[in-house]
């Protein structure tokens, strides 16, 4: 028995030795943690940023940047009025990477969503503010306002810049 204690003690103590902490999932982060976190995206958004751009350069379609830091296939598109809270919205959009190639088969769909009431992606929702009733435009997206460092568990990867075909209904 005091084998068994002594090895179990000894293989806890070895392992401790060289393992990683990591804060819990809402545990409290350092500074420094929070500094090498802003850095990783702040790195990652450049690199986003540029791809982009370069993908804008080869189309035939001209984009435009907005003030929430993604493109729009309409120029001036956030100077216009801005849609209220408690407003109805319906709207569909169609996902794809920078491939060009359709992430899901169907579109998501919603009817009558309230603004300030519904969980959205940031772009989209943004978007859904200045969008016209029956509009259609396509929005590139940074994965920071798409799905970000954890994507959407199912077939969208972490850190995925998007493009959404977005239509208000």
């Amino acid at each position: 028995m005091k084998k068994i204690l002594f090895i179990s003690v000894l293989s806890l103590l070895s392992c401790s030795k060289n393992a990683q902490t990591h804060p819990p999932v809402g545990g409290v982060l350092t500074q420094n943690d929070l500094d090498v976190s802003r850095n990783r995206m702040k790195n990652l958004n450049t690199q986003e940023r540029t791809h982009m751009q370069e993908w804008i350069n080869n189309q035939p379609v001209k984009y435009y940047p907005t003030q929430l830091n993604y493109w729009v296939s309409t120029q001036g598109f956030d100077q216009r009025q801005r849609r209220q809270d408690n407003t109805l919205i319906s709207y569909s959009y169609d996902l794809y990477d920078f491939d060009e190639t359709k992430i899901y088969d169907e579109p998501i769909e919603r009817r009558d969503a309230k603004f300030g009431h519904f969980d959205e992606l940031k772009a989209v929702e943004d978007a859904l503010r200045f969008i016209h009733d029956g509009e259609e435009v396509t929005l590139l997206v940074p994965s920071s306002l798409a799905y970000g460092t954890y994507g959407d568990e199912k077939k969208i990867d972490n850190d995925i810049p998007l493009i959404i075909k977005l239509k208000a209904l």
